[in-house]
């Protein structure tokens, strides 16, 4: 018999320790301590029996590092190689342990690959024998990722090909797995394991595949078929077993299974069913469960030729026999899980899991589908500690899982968006896109695939729709990685905040400052930015600056008071924007001086302009308005904010020298007229300064 090498785990938290054992039990024995004082017991006792430690750093009572001077000291650790496993990745305590002779480290979360390469190739090194057999398992995220698309491929040949609904594969699996479930509640004659009914599940989607080669008039016939038709229909059950025995992974235990299902899911328990009339339990288990799955839903679901009935009814004819024969323990069982059967299978549509499959999910996901009870219980009660915490911290906590495709949710976070926990293929669900648009979701994906392990937090402000509200939410995530030879990532965690508040307070606060508070146009600094802007991307296209101040506008406030004058100005303001298009930019550049800039084509300028005129003048409470005006266009008389704003304040001063109340466009006539507001120096000034 080959010798087992003894590996000691240190870890002062249980699950963790669960972990490691579910890992690495089937080709070791284990041994576990709690703490340091424990571990170095153990090592005293046993030391020449221990092939390999790992061990945690960061420990009450005595504590890594401790325990590695110990081993130094005893020089223990000449011979029994040390692994630390720790969630501390910094440097220091990294160097320090390879300092007191540890020979590797792993970091948490563990990865079930890297643990069992890694512990194999320090075994190895130490025990200087040839590599062991079989230490690497087959990643379960791939395998759950292809059994997924399995299911889907399958769902869409049946609804095109059969003419059922694609949830029928679905609905198979489902009864499959309560039957199977119930089954080895009911008795241990089959002596099946969680691994072997997952199998078996997976496998019945493929039960029907021979129907592919069934001609489509008699698949899709309305009508009973004739005795011709059915003896074609009925060799679909060995054609789709001949095809899984011609597969290239026909020895996998899936494909044989699948094999065994799509051969004899039409036998009878009585010997009369088809094709081989295998009686009673020389039928394998897995085709009779699937078989009294398959009569239970073809009986609960519409077909072409039939409306569907009701589970009462369908329970009815099944258990008087009307519908074949089954075995009697497997019918016991169908009963027990009938009031569940409703519930169940309403839950499974082509774009949800099921709750129980999420769980089996889970649990297949964190040990490739060999945890243990203990595991599992560990397991339970870390997620009902995370929901209670979630629920408490009122925050929307969400993992992502890459492999699978899977959003998950904490409980509280899905009900206040209205989403389910667990959300399959995100980026393609109608029911996220509802809340999340999908435009958000790719930018988070994105920022969580360029982030590297050196800046690992992302910070971002979404906008949600939740029950048709829209609140803004702050997003702080981080990726997961698995660090091996380089890090490869798996998924992400983070949560959702509520910041509408905070958001609308700073929106409001950008707004104001961009705002004269006055007469709640743009302020000039605003403008000015948003001008030089378009000037920078004009694309050819045509520009005009205009420049007004109110003629006589100080008389309002010397004869009125200065109120009125307030009033005047945002009446003016008010005509303003009433007189312009809403891309055009206007602002109140300062005391009653205003800014227009809008783009014109070559025919429009002087309508244009003469209209915003003859609309900003009149009267407000009997006082006189009228305004001179400066125009500068683009790109005629400049291409940059400076030099239109000082040619169009050229202008305007050319208006007013000339008895006000009117509009001036800039010309070379008026190059040398001074500038009222700009604060360049006019053109004739520029000019006289040149040598």
């Amino acid at each position: 018999m080959e010798k087992k090498y003894t590996i000691l785990i240190v870890d002062d938290t249980e699950i963790n320790r669960s972990l490691l054992a579910d890992m690495l039990s089937a080709q070791y024995r284990i041994l576990e301590a709690s703490n340091g004082v424990e571990a170095i017991a153990m090592l005293e006792q046993h030391h020449t029996e221990i092939s390999l430690v790992l061990l945690d750093i960061v420990m009450p009572v005595i504590d890594g590092f401790e325990v590695l001077s110990v081993m130094n000291r005893n020089q223990w650790i000449e011979s029994v190689p040390v692994i630390t496993i720790s969630a501390e990745t910094s440097s220091s305590y990294i160097d320090r342990a390879y300092d007191l002779g540890a020979t590797d480290y792993i970091s948490r979360p563990f990865d079930e690959k890297t643990v069992q390469r890694r512990v194999k190739n320090t075994i190895m090194l130490y025990a200087k024998q040839k590599m062991l057999e079989d230490m690497v398992t087959e990643q379960i995220l791939e395998k759950e990722k292809s059994n997924y698309l399995m299911v889907e491929i399958l769902s869409n040949i049946v609804e095109f090909r059969n003419g059922e609904s694609g949830l029928h594969v679905l609905h198979i699996r489902t009864i499959t797995e309560l039957l199977l479930r119930q089954l080895v509640q009911e008795t241990d004659q089959y002596r099946l394991t969680g691994a072997q009914i997952s199998l078996i599940v997976n496998a019945s989607a493929l039960h029907d595949i021979g129907k592919i080669s069934i001609p489509e008039a008699i698949l899709n016939k309305p009508g009973r078929l004739t005795a011709e038709e059915f003896e074609v229909m009925k060799t679909h059950s060995v054609i789709g077993a001949q095809m899984l025995d011609n597969a290239p992974s026909q020895d996998e235990a899936l494909v044989q299974i699948a094999r065994d299902i799509c051969r004899w899911h039409h036998e009878r328990y009585d010997g009369r069913g088809y094709p081989d009339g295998l009686k009673g339990d020389e039928i394998p288990i897995a085709a009779q469960v699937v078989a009294l799955a398959d009569v239970y839903d073809a009986l609960t679901s519409p077909r072409v030729y039939k409306s569907a009935f009701s589970h009462e009814k369908a329970m009815e004819m099944i258990l008087n026999g009307e519908c074949g024969t089954f075995s009697p323990l497997l019918l016991r069982c169908l009963t027990a899980v009938g009031p569940r059967l409703i519930d169940a299978l309403s839950a499974s549509t082509p774009d949800r899991l099921t709750r129980l499959e999420g769980q089996q999910l889970a649990s297949q996901l964190l040990s490739g589908g060999q945890a243990s009870n203990r595991t599992l219980a560990l397991l339970e009660q870390e997620r009902t500690k995370y929901r209670f915490f979630a629920s408490m911290s009122k925050e929307i906590q969400f993992e992502y899982n890459l492999g699978s495709d899977i959003l998950t949710l904490s409980e509280w976070g899905a009900q206040q968006l209205g989403l389910s926990e667990l959300i399959p293929h995100p980026a393609a669900s109608p029911e996220l896109a509802a809340v999340f648009s999908p435009k958000d979701f790719e930018d988070l994906v994105q920022r969580i695939k360029t982030a590297t392990p050196n800046s690992p937090v992302i910070n971002v402000n979404y906008r949600l729709r939740i029950f048709g509200q829209y609140r803004w939410f702050k997003a702080v995530a981080r990726p997961l990685w698995v660090e091996e030879e380089r890090p490869t990532l798996t998924g992400c965690i983070g949560k959702f905040l509520d910041a509408h508040e905070e958001y609308e307070e700073l929106a409001t606060f950008r707004r104001l400052s961009m705002q004269d508070s006055l007469t709640k146009l743009r302020n000039h600094m605003s403008a000015r930015k948003v001008i030089e802007a378009a000037l920078a991307h004009s694309d050819n296209r045509r520009y005009a600056l205009l420049l007004f101040d109110l003629d006589h506008f100080k008389s309002a406030n010397d004869r009125f008071g200065h109120l009125f004058g307030d009033d005047v100005l945002k009446a003016v303001a008010h005509k303003v924007l009433r007189s312009i298009r809403s891309e055009d930019v206007a602002a109140r550049v300062g005391g009653d001086e205003f800014l227009i800039f809008m783009a014109y084509t070559i025919d429009q300028v002087e309508p244009l302009i003469q209209r915003i005129f003859t609309s900003l003048t009149g009267t407000y409470r009997d006082f006189p308005i009228s305004l001179s005006l400066g125009v500068a266009l683009a790109p005629e008389h400049g291409t940059d904010y400076e030099t239109l704003f000082n040619r169009a304040d050229q202008a305007l001063y050319a208006a007013k020298k000339n008895g006000r109340n009117q509009y001036r466009l800039y010309n070379s006539s008026i190059q040398g007229y001074l500038s009222v507001l700009s604060p360049i120096d006019s053109d004739s000034a520029q000019l006289a300064s040149q040598p």
